[in-house]
């Protein structure tokens, strides 16, 4: 009685493995075809073609590399610095001993976001620049497909940080507003951070040979950490005043808030799972913005140190960096954009948008105290 059954069902399997067959026959065809037709060439004719070969082989290879290997990634790089030991505020004399030349203090904001550039640029390759990159998967940008797009994403998710952190510097916190000009060190920092994230050696538009973009954030951390070397010589200004501060963190809120709205867009509107190609690049990017911003708040804490302890903001602030410390504790192996109610498929970008509305929701209770 159940011949028929398992006749049919053999049947099933048996269409099954031809259809597959005929899909790995169709894949195959032409490396055969090619082959074939390579092996009947002469050594003029086989030569440039298998050094083309072994060049994109080798390409691909490190590129690959490059977008798996996160060269000194670390969430708790901000311990390096011993912010804590810090007691004087940005810019402020050092004390001295008798006979000692004047020096005063760096700014902690700076050294981070230095060093934040250094990491993307100098300790990693800057994936986005990428020739391979550049040129997609057949065409399509990487950023489309749920391949070798995450180290980018994060990449320029730090730089957004640091971009709007050097905007800040030039504008407020490296002057005295009002009394004194743009320092030059800074204003070049800032042009450099700006530039096109994505610029090769050659373009189209316009066309012709470019400077790639690993060259300006490079410079950019060199003037950058020129600015510093200016403040330890008392030759540059940093104004930790709490005016500043408040627009500091009004900007820093602003950032997140922005991408917390592209997280919640995508959430609600394109509930692919595992499917949606677009939501590694989403959460990693939110991902990258925290990073950069919780080592350049954290540098700020020491910055302003004499204005938090003056207003006792020092639990809120540690509290604040708590929470950016718990979002990077988010880090899972794929990710997914579910249903927020489903059971099957978690939704990442809502859990990293409610991580991210909860560090906003502090800067902006810290703003309100600093404002009173």
């Amino acid at each position: 009685m159940l011949d028929p059954i398992i006749a049919f069902f053999e049947r099933v399997f048996r269409a099954i493995g031809r259809g597959f067959g005929l899909v790995v026959a169709w894949l195959v065809w032409p490396f055969l075809a090619g082959h074939g037709w390579y092996s009947q060439r002469s050594w003029i004719v086989k030569g440039p073609i298998a050094l083309v070969l072994v060049l994109f082989v080798g390409l691909y290879g490190y590129f690959f590399y490059q977008t798996q290997a996160w060269t000194g990634f670390d969430v708790n790089f901000v311990e390096r610095y011993k912010f804590a030991e810090r007691k004087v505020p940005a810019g402020q004399e050092l004390p001295a001993a008798a006979g000692q030349a004047k020096t005063c203090q760096t700014s902690g904001i700076v050294d981070v976001a230095a060093d934040l550039t250094d990491f993307n640029v100098n300790q990693n390759a800057w994936i986005s620049s990428m020739l391979l990159y550049r040129a997609g998967l057949f065409g399509v940008d990487w950023d489309h497909t749920p391949f070798f797009d995450n180290k980018a994403a994060f990449q320029r998710g730090v730089n957004q940080a640091v971009r709007r952190t050097a905007v800040e510097l030039v504008d407020s916190l490296g002057r005295v507003r009002g009394t004194s000009g743009v320092n030059n060190n800074l204003q070049d920092a800032r042009g450099n951070l700006q530039y096109d994230e994505y610029s090769w050696y050659f373009g189209l538009a316009p066309f012709g040979p470019k400077t790639p973009t690993p060259s300006y954030y490079r410079a950019a951390v060199d003037s950058l950490r020129a600015f510093n070397t200016d403040l330890t010589n008392c030759a540059a200004v940093f104004d930790a005043r709490t005016d500043n501060l408040i627009q500091f963190l009004d900007r820093i809120a602003n950032d997140l808030g922005a991408t917390t709205a592209q997280l919640r867009d995508r959430s609600e509107n394109y509930n692919g799972g595992w499917f949606d190609t677009r939501a590694d690049d989403r959460f990693w990017f939110a991902y990258g913005q925290l990073y950069g911003y919780y080592g350049i708040l954290s540098g700020a804490g020491a910055d302003f140190r004499q204005v938090i302890a003056e207003r006792n903001l020092l639990p809120l602030w540690t509290d604040t960096l708590g929470q950016f410390k718990a979002a990077l504790r988010i880090q899972p192996l794929i990710i997914s954009n579910g249903e927020e109610d489903g059971w099957i498929m978690p939704t990442h970008l809502a859990t990293m948008g409610f991580y991210m509305l909860r560090v906003r929701s502090n800067l902006v209770e810290l703003r309100s105290v600093l404002d009173r």
